[in-house]
């Protein structure tokens, strides 16, 4: 385990309820101390796990990556995260971080080392000593972007999601990267955003771009995103929050979009896509997300409009588990038992419904009103 000697605290100790800190890292692999920058979430609990971003060129990118994640993270686009950020300005460590033989593109000796510092130390550290989750991301920018393909070239990759920001690209990068990009199971994100005015390196980019758009794998999500008005500095604060959307999307609460276009067409039963879609985040970052009133309101509006009344129990179950002190599991499951023709049990269950607390637009009054409806219907 390396030896690590604080440098500076920016914010309040190295602790739960501490945001961002500095750090002198000494790494052996390097045989040099390195400034590397953390972001912890507030309140960190222990029982949760929290994905890994990896952002090379700290010093322009840190602050950039950090305030996006704390953004989506607020507003339920992505989990909160703890993010490290490497340092690499200071005497252009970063042309010698990076590296590559010009015939080769395979990094130089230095480029090996500081590839097997972030692989091999840093990133263990951080496993070692917080609850970080399976899934890790890295961001890069110009020579950065290139070196952080390396990692694609290991038989398993370190990294899920790639942030390409207009890369420098190593001799016949284009042709490696979509090669083994093809040779991955498990899902991978490749975010390549890059600036529209032409530069020395489109013509492998462009080249690259049309080479991963062949790639027919359903575990490749891959992003290109061009902007116009961009050129290769500014491209550096553009598109993260866009990559952030792609890569984190499946996170984010259900959306009109969302609803209208995937579940409103799905063919299975409406519940299924809930169990598809929380199932998938278990999957892809390693640790379940709490169901989301909103994402249950959702099934339930779908479960109406489609008349996919059978999807109204499992709902409801869930809803018991979920929100146990509420009238959403006894409600649904009360209209479970309408739409089966069976009043007496429907009549009970918005008994109990209505000894419950109302949430979001389920009133007292609204099961009031179901069971007077029913009794009258059937003579009750």
């Amino acid at each position: 385990m390396p030896r690590l000697l604080i440098f500076i605290c920016l914010m309040a100790g190295f602790c739960a309820e501490a945001q961002v800190t500095q750090e002198i890292f000494e790494s052996f692999k390097l045989q040099e101390r390195r400034d590397v920058h953390y972001y912890f979430p507030e309140n960190m609990d222990e029982d949760k796990k929290y994905p890994l971003i990896v952002v090379l060129d700290a010093d322009y990118l840190f602050d950039q990556v950090v305030a996006t994640s704390k953004f989506y993270s607020r507003f339920h686009g992505m989990p909160e995260s703890i993010i490290v950020g490497i340092s690499q300005s200071k005497d252009d460590l970063r042309l010698a971080d990076c590296a590559f033989d010009a015939d080769s593109g395979l990094p130089s000796e230095k480029g090996k080392k500081f590839f097997e510092f972030v692989g091999m130390e840093l990133i263990p550290y951080l496993d070692l000593n917080y609850s970080t989750a399976p899934f890790k991301m890295i961001v890069g920018y110009d020579i950065t972007a290139n070196f952080q393909n390396y990692w694609l070239f290991k038989d398993h990759s370190l990294f899920n999601a790639y942030v390409n920001i207009s890369p420098t690209l190593a001799p016949e990068m284009e042709n490696r990267v979509p090669a083994r990009l093809g040779t991955f199971d498990k899902q991978i994100f490749y975010q390549l955003i890059v600036e529209a005015e032409p530069s020395r390196d489109s013509p492998a980019i462009k080249a690259m771009d049309q080479a991963i758009r062949a790639l027919d794998k359903e575990s490749l999500h891959y992003s290109y995103e061009e902007y116009q008005g961009a050129d290769h500095i500014s491209i550096a604060t553009y598109g993260l929050g866009k990559a952030f959307d792609n890569v984190f999307g499946i996170f984010k609460p259900i959306g009109p979009k969302e609803y209208k276009t995937q579940i409103l067409t799905s063919e299975e039963p409406v519940y299924a896509y809930l169990e598809t879609k929380y199932q998938g985040i278990v999957d892809l970052f390693g640790f379940s997300k709490p169901v989301e009133l909103n994402d249950i309101m959702a099934i339930y509006a779908a479960s109406r409009k489609k008349e996919d009344f059978e999807s109204l129990k499992p709902l409801s179950d869930l809803c018991k588990k979920e929100f146990p002190e509420t009238m959403l599991g006894f409600y649904f499951e009360g209209e479970y038992y309408e739409q089966l023709g069976e009043p007496k049990k429907a009549i009970k269950t918005f008994e109990k419904a209505f000894l419950m607390e109302e949430i979001d637009f389920l009133t007292k009054d609204m099961a009031l009103e179901k069971m007077d409806a029913l009794k009258a219907d059937f003579g009750f």
